[in-house]
Formats: structure tokens, sequence, C-alpha cells
């Protein structure tokens, strides 16, 4: 059973990101709707760490969809991208910072990084 977007958020999200450009800085507000209620997840993106609160302040992108929706991609089953042309979750603010989104949750089940894949079929190659 995979994780819940809550216990991701809480768990995994924070720390160290040296895939992301050194140059990416920004806030998010994450809001997960689950019926009336909602719960803020805050991120604070800079020099490639990421720190995550509990906080409902503003933020330069605020992203909103139903749990089942952050559940969904905590677990590497839906695109942040795919998911805002579905009109599944809405964003409001600097959309460059839902790219950066993407790399702070997994990629699908079984997904590998192309660079490893490259390397796999040059040592093939090279054989």
């Amino acid at each position: 059973m995979s994780a819940s977007a809550a216990e991701y958020l809480d768990r995994e999200v924070a720390g160290r990101y040296p895939d992301l450009p050194e140059t990416t800085a920004g806030t998010l507000r994450l809001d997960l709707r689950d019926g009336a209620r909602t719960e803020h997840w805050y991120l604070t993106i800079d020099h490639q760490e990421v720190r995550v609160d509990r906080l409902a302040d503003e933020a330069e992108l605020v992203i909103r969809a139903d749990r089942e929706v952050f559940d969904r991609m905590a677990a590497g089953r839906l695109n942040p991208a795919a998911a805002l042309l579905r009109n599944d979750l809405t964003a409001q603010g600097n959309l460059r910072l839902l790219l950066t989104l993407r790399r702070l949750f997994p990629g699908p089940p079984g997904a590998r990084h192309p660079r490893e894949v490259a390397g796999e079929r040059n040592r093939v190659g090279a054989g």
C-alpha cells in the first residue's frame, strides 16, 4: 500500500535535492481538500533545499486539489502538470514552480532515470 500525500509530505519531501537547479527558489502551498476540511502544506525551496511546514501562509504558487489527487501524485501515479491539464488540480501563481513539484514527488512505479537507461545502452553497445 502506498503512503498518503500527507505521510509523503511529512516524511519524504524535506531535504536536499541535488537534481534541482541551484537557482530554483520559491514557496508553494499545497491545499489538500478532504470534504469540508482543507490541510495546508507549505514548501520553501532554496539552494536545492526543501523545507516543509504546516502553514496556510501566502505562497508564490498555491495548488489546490482533492486529497485523492495528491495521494496519486505521492504514489507516482499522477504527474502534477498532467493533473493541471486535466483540471484535477488548480494552480495560482508562479507556474514555473509546478515543474519543480514534479521533482519532489516520485515518478511512476518502476520508472528509471534517463541517465541510468542511457548508461546501460552504452555498456551493451561497448561489449
